[in-house]
């Protein structure tokens, strides 16, 4: 599967700003679901 630009994106903020790991994931996983539970729509 590829990887999203926009995932991509956030992971790297989140690691420039030092966050842990387990916040990288947390944050990732709620992403996702947000994006998902709106069928993948912009508006």
């Amino acid at each position: 599967m590829a990887k999203s630009p926009f995932l991509e994106g956030i992971r790297s903020e989140i690691r420039l700003r030092g966050y842990s790991m387990r916040t990288e994931k947390t944050y990732i996983h709620w992403i996702k679901r947000f994006i998902f539970f709106h069928q993948k729509r912009h508006t």
